[in-house]
């Protein structure tokens, strides 16, 4: 007898499109806040762009990839994924409810910035609790072997991006406004926050409802209800630790951490948020590869997920400069009049065109749950109803500019439009025994990250004042066929590698490096030239194209040695590709 979610055996199955469609909404959140944030700080709180990009921007966004790991732990050893989800998502809604309050009150700088933090930090727990487990479930959902993985996780990745996309369009609509002189309205930024709060309680609510008839394995088995060790058992043989050596091993790496949490704050010069992101990142890498219960093959397989992982730091930095550095870059330095007059009704249908296109490809590539068809339909003659009224109504729909923030989801609007070309591509290849190896793939993305700075860096030189927006569109193109190219392959390559007892936190890990790049990221994005040169490691940054040509340099000497490491990683990899 088939379980509800078995559905139509040539598509994926109806579970992808609930945890598709759950991130998505996340991902909405997460993506329309931070196309805010950086803009609320310098034009709400009146704060200077250095502390935007590093203090704040690459604190919050590092400190949101570290958590995971915290999630990770608590989903493998006591809560399972399900329960990590729903908790992570309710954190997630009231962090975004705190940032609403804090633009509430933004004229009284000292409180609001105090609740701003309050709501960055627990929006960065519940993105820790949420992030991993989520990401984790989708590998579940397949019997071991299926040759579709790759092409979920791509699929996946677009739903990441679908809210990606809205997100900042919708938040920015209503938050990242201006007025007749050009100048930011800082009273607008709540709206934005308490669009991403909504967004979030209404994903995790279609999840709770959903979780129990769709997310199943291929036996129809719920997935990801208890924790992980009470429902692993290593195939090769499980060594395990003593509680003795277990503790000695955390004493030693926390001591290590420790250490070298001093080294970067007084060596370093870092902040504290810096010192203990990069410190931890050194003492839990030490603590996973050093397990005792780890056998020989295991961990040559963790090894090449950590090799990986280091790489796709230089990726992250260079590209997270999208929701700072080059968010400032869009305001200032991009011109960005473009007038469009037509009825709101005409708006609406156009979006609603979009969908019915987006919701005529999904469907041909996965079962969708028959809930979710109804939602869709009732939505549809909705958005009709809407547009009528605003036909009779006569309302019209003017924009003058586009708003720095819309730049945000260029990204997704690139990666939605691609994905599912790249998607056939790999299956392609892959029938044909030509797909290349995972870290080929990521070493291509790096390098079409190097592109896509070079283009724009040949856009901005020897320009004086502002520059067509076509040079940020180009790069990012080359930037989101570089990422596909790189972070859904490497959801997958975790989820293969990993020894299973370790896949949430090691998915944590993988989210680790997100959190090094982020704020690293931050550092580099602090280097931009807006008050007078900057300097890193003795390059000097005198203008645009000195900065932009850093992560040039950068990206294309990380691509190279990534492409000369492969094949040794390929032979720790086995038949894994």
């Amino acid at each position: 007898m088939n379980s509800p979610a078995a559905g139509n055996p040539g598509k994926h199955p109806k579970g992808l499109f609930v945890l598709f469609f759950t991130e998505m909404w996340e991902r909405f959140s997460y993506y329309g806040m931070r196309a805010l944030l950086v803009l609320y700080v310098v034009n709400g709180l009146m704060m200077t762009d250095g502390y935007a990009n590093d203090g704040v921007y690459g604190s919050y966004t590092g400190l949101a990839f570290l958590t995971p790991l915290l999630g990770g732990y608590f989903a493998d050893r006591l809560w399972g994924n399900r329960r990590s989800i729903v908790v992570g998502g309710f954190m997630m809604a009231a962090g975004q409810l705190l940032m609403f309050f804090s633009a509430s009150v933004y004229t009284n700088v000292p409180l609001a910035h105090t609740i701003m933090w309050v709501g960055l930090a627990v929006l960065s727990l519940g993105t820790g609790f949420f992030k991993p487990n989520i990401s984790s479930m989708v590998g579940h959902l397949y019997p071991k072997g299926d040759k579709r993985l790759d092409s979920a996780y791509t699929i996946f990745y677009m739903g990441i991006n679908l809210g990606a996309f809205i997100g900042p369009l919708v938040c920015g609509g209503l938050g990242n406004l201006y007025d007749e002189n050009k100048n930011p309205i800082p009273e607008a930024f709540k709206w934005g926050f308490m669009a991403a709060a909504v967004a979030m309680v209404f994903g995790t609510v279609f999840f709770i409802f959903l979780k129990n008839k769709y997310v199943v394995d291929p036996e129809g088995n719920g997935i990801g209800i208890g924790p992980n060790k009470n429902n692993i058992k290593n195939e090769e043989g499980l060594k395990r630790e003593s509680n003795k050596s277990s503790f000695a091993s955390v004493a030693l790496w926390a001591a290590i951490g420790l250490t070298m949490f001093f080294v970067f704050r007084y060596v370093g010069d870092l902040d504290y948020i810096g010192c203990f992101i990069f410190s931890v990142a050194i003492a839990v890498s030490g603590l996973i590869l050093f397990d005792q219960s780890l056998t020989p093959s295991e961990r040559g397989r963790v090894i090449v997920i950590f090799i990986s992982a280091f790489f796709v730091i230089f990726f992250w930095a260079a590209f997270e400069q999208a929701g700072s550095s080059l968010t400032l870059f869009a305001e200032r330095n991009t011109n960005r009049s473009y007038e469009v007059h037509t009825s709101m009704g005409n708006v609406i249908l156009f979006i609603l065109a979009i969908a019915v296109v987006l919701y005529y490809f999904l469907q041909r590539m996965m079962d969708i749950p028959s809930e979710l068809k109804k939602l869709f339909a009732g939505l549809a003659i909705a958005a009709v109803i809407l547009a009528i009224y605003y036909y009779i109504q006569g309302t019209a729909y003017d924009l003058k500019e586009i708003p720095a923030s819309w730049f945000n989801s260029v990204n997704s609007m690139w990666l939605i439009l691609t994905a599912p070309f790249l998607s056939q591509l790999w299956q392609f290849l892959g029938k044909h025994n030509m797909e290349p190896s995972s870290p080929k793939k990521q070493s291509f993305g790096l390098l079409l990250l190097a592109a896509g700075y070079l283009l724009i860096a040949y856009g901005v030189k020897d320009v004086v004042g502002t520059v067509s927006m076509m040079w940020l569109l180009g790069l990012y193109f080359l930037h989101t066929v570089g990422e596909l190219c790189l972070s859904p392959i490497g959801l997958s390559l975790v989820n293969k590698l990993a020894p299973a007892r370790f896949t949430s936190i090691l998915m944590g890990v993988w989210f680790l490096s997100n959190a090094v790049a982020n704020k690293f990221g931050g550092r580099l994005g602090a280097l931009l030239p807006s008050q007078g040169p900057t300097q890193f490691l003795g390059y000097q940054i005198n203008n645009l194209y000195d900065f932009f040509m850093l992560f040039v340099v950068m990206s294309a000497i990380a691509a190279a040695l990534l492409f000369s490491l492969s094949y040794w990683m390929e032979k720790r990899m086995g038949t894994v590709k």
